[in-house]
């Protein structure tokens, strides 16, 4: 279109070769080519020069738009080869958007706000499948098993809180243990088929040999602090809970040998190479040192 657009502009094939930067021949070669493709003859030899056909001014009234959508499109290309545009479906779930995942989420959008991002809230074995079918390209979560062909990186530590009614005889307490919690009606989550918060509680009770009763097991930390609120016992949870300020709900800090912190994951397919997981997980790598450097702060 460029060389066609030279020739029509200047109407002689050897000035637009000039303007052109380039020889004569290899410029006819590459109009005749054009005229082939699209079966009409664009320009008439004069003895001035080249004059347009009728066919030759209905494409040059094209070219302006033609140009700029091959122009937006290499610019488009380009920024999505450089993570700056395109899709990137995250694998959530309930208690991971209480804290480190919307600001990594917010901190990409404001960097890349190009990149559309697309959330699905799925269960931890469903994080997976969908990695594998490439329906998500990032999930986060706990507890993640080990897989082959998918990479798990820790994104922050948590410390363990115990959320209870205000009123609770051990909300009078700075500090909790495993021992407070012998024979108190426990709420556990998530009831889910692999392995996570709920069975890690319940191992470290049995390790520290104390009775666990089990009031209620439900799938998410929504309603686990709900039904703590509600009275119908106490939760084990993590610290990120307890930005869900309920009426009546109180949290203390947790202390025990196994349930010292628990880690927030995110996991990925090994040997994606996508600009935009690319540029996410440099978010998530520098969210994770700030962390630790306040983790570590006096």
């Amino acid at each position: 279109m460029r060389y066609f657009l030279a020739v029509a502009e200047e109407q002689h094939f050897g000035r637009a070769a000039q303007r052109l930067h380039m020889a004569q021949p290899p410029l006819t070669r590459h109009i005749r080519a054009l005229e082939d493709e699209l079966g009409a003859a664009l320009f008439v030899r004069t003895p001035k020069g080249a004059e347009l056909t009728e066919a030759g001014r209905t494409l040059l009234a094209e070219v302006p738009n033609i140009l700029t959508l091959t122009r937006r499109a290499t610019e488009h290309t380009q920024l999505a080869g450089q993570g700056m545009l395109g899709r990137l479906d995250v694998g959530i779930f309930t208690s991971g958007v209480l804290h480190a995942i919307p600001q990594l989420l917010a901190r990409f959008h404001t960097d890349r706000p190009g990149v559309k991002i697309g959330l699905h809230n799925l269960s931890k074995a469903g994080q997976i499948e969908a990695l594998r079918e490439r329906r998500i390209s990032v999930g986060f979560n706990r507890y993640v098993p080990a897989e082959d062909d998918i990479v798990v990186e820790t994104v922050l530590k948590e410390q363990f809180i115990v959320a209870l009614h205000e009123q609770h005889p051990l909300a009078r307490k700075n500090t909790l243990s495993l021992c407070d919690l012998d024979n108190q009606p426990m709420i556990l989550y998530p009831n889910a088929a692999l392995r996570g918060l709920a069975q890690e509680v319940t191992d470290a009770f049995a390790e520290e040999r104390i009775a666990l009763v089990v009031e209620q097991e439900v799938e998410d930390v929504i309603t686990a602090m709900s039904l703590a609120a509600s009275r119908f016992g106490v939760c084990i949870t993590t610290a990120s809970a307890a930005n869900l300020k309920l009426p009546g709900l109180a949290y203390r800090p947790l202390r025990s040998r196994r349930l010292r912190h628990i880690e927030l994951n995110c996991l990925y397919r090994k040997g994606d190479t996508a600009p935009a997981l690319t540029a996410f997980l440099e978010v998530v790598r520098a969210f994770r040192r700030q962390s630790a450097r306040m983790r570590s702060a006096p």
